[in-house]
């Protein structure tokens, strides 16, 4: 039966709380007194041009799972979650030939294929309205002005003057869950099949199966709140490098990236720790990270495809070299570098790596392998549960000298790395003496 709908189209923004495309398509179901369906569609797969999945086994089933926790989450509210096989623009065109979409609520993409998808529809006369959510901070609360050529944001070419100018200022408060829910539409819901379950490590600080590191919300804010009652805050900016330590580093970021847990939510709640506990070294620097982490949002929303291009956002540097022997040894994890090897071994048992290491391996591939940064880029973009677009091709081409690192990128000292974070060689031993399940 065709009938007149209110969508919520979930893209990454998988939750409940701080959800301004939610709560905008809850109002707006209500007040023309339609259903609200809450749409997710097919992700983005194939094969990448350096021949393996863009999905890995980790990303697929953490997005599953994640699903999994938001369909439940809507329940509780009498609504519900209907999945479509297919990508996001065939999936909206397909219910427009069922039904009539009155309004199409989604968070506004920031990456180029984001993008293409939000035109596509909007060129078909679909009445897509977008939200800016998934950052800190909204493009009018930005102090840098318009470019007087593009038109486009202002944004510092590096990240120290957008901290200088952003770290003072205060993100606006979360949002809560929506305050009514509108009726759910006819129709059954469907579901993802299950991906098969990658085995669990028991050597992963960060196992995604359990209770604990569930990928839905509801972990996510258990999870917030354990980690800012414990002393591993203030001890943030010492630890933060160590590679195998669960309490080293916040491990929100599985969570931020496929939306379960808001940025918003994490930075107020962080405030509410410094007013009960005291601000310390450690709580601040968590800030500097998710202003990183912002930053860099920022900068796929100005510089889009030009940061996945050969060159990146440097027209006139030399193109990348690629050597596809050395690409592979560094993907498997068989370069010769111990600490190397042992990153990329994590990464490959567990989708989780620590951020230094993440930098070591880059430099790695780059530097003493010589492969194609963004051949590394795509290699992360397959295994990380915690990836998003705007940070790891940010970071690639920040590590690589085609983004905004002021100094041209980095190459690191590989033995100066190890005796600094692995003095005792214990996380070597574990990923490279031990082999595993």
């Amino acid at each position: 039966m065709r009938q007149d709908l209110v969508v919520w189209w979930v893209r990454e923004d998988q939750r409940l709380h701080d959800n301004p495309a939610l709560c905008a398509a809850c109002e707006d179901a209500r007040a023309r007194g339609v259903p609200l369906l809450c749409l997710a569609t097919e992700a983005p797969g194939g094969v990448t041009r350096w021949g393996f999945d863009r999905v890995g086994a980790h990303r697929r089933w953490v997005t599953w799972r994640r699903l999994q926790g938001l369909a439940a989450a809507l329940g509780r509210h009498g609504q519900g979650l209907r999945w479509l096989p297919l990508p996001a623009v065939e999936a909206l065109r397909a219910l427009q030939a069922d039904h009539r979409l009155v309004a199409i609520h989604a968070q506004q993409g920031l990456a180029p294929q984001e993008r293409a998808e939000e035109d596509a529809l909007l060129a078909q006369g679909l009445p897509v309205h977008r939200h800016e959510s998934g950052g800190l901070f909204t493009r009018a609360a930005l102090p840098f002005g318009q470019d007087v050529r593009t038109g486009a944001l202002a944004l510092p070419r590096s990240f120290t003057p957008f901290r200088a100018a952003m770290e003072h200022r205060s993100p606006p408060p979360p949002l809560g869950e929506p305050p009514h829910w509108p009726r759910r539409p006819q129709g059954p819901d469907g579901a993802p099949p299950p991906p098969d379950c990658p085995s669990a490590d028991p050597r992963s600080i960060h196992p995604y199966t359990t209770p604990a590191c569930d990928p839905g919300e509801a972990a996510a804010l258990q999870h917030l709140e354990r980690y800012l009652a414990s002393p591993a805050v203030a001890a943030y900016k010492q630890t933060r490098n160590a590679p195998s330590d669960a309490a080293a580093s916040t491990r929100w970021s599985p969570w931020l990236a496929g939306g379960a847990l808001s940025p918003r939510q994490a930075w107020a709640a962080l405030d509410a720790h410094d007013a009960a506990s005291g601000r310390s070294e450690g709580s601040h620097w968590i800030r500097v990270e998710l202003l990183w982490r912002e930053y860099f949002r920022w900068l796929m929303a100005v510089e889009g495809a030009r940061l996945y291009r050969p060159t990146g956002l440097h027209a006139d540097a030399p193109p990348p070299r690629h050597d596809a022997g050395g690409f592979e040894r560094w993907r498997a994890g068989r370069t010769g570098l111990p600490l190397v090897d042992a990153g990329m071994r994590e990464l490959a048992a567990t989708g989780w790596l620590s951020n230094r290491l993440r930098q070591v391996c880059a430099s790695a591939l780059l530097h003493e392998m010589g492969g194609d940064w963004r051949a590394g880029a795509a290699w992360f973009e397959a295994q990380l549960i915690d990836y998003d677009p705007q940070s790891n091709q940010g970071n690639w081409a920040y590590i690589a000298g085609y983004g905004t690192d002021p100094r041209g990128g980095r190459r690191f000292d590989l033995a100066w790395q190890a005796r600094q974070h692995d003095p005792d060689g214990r996380y070597v031993a574990r990923w490279l003496d031990n082999p595993g399940p």
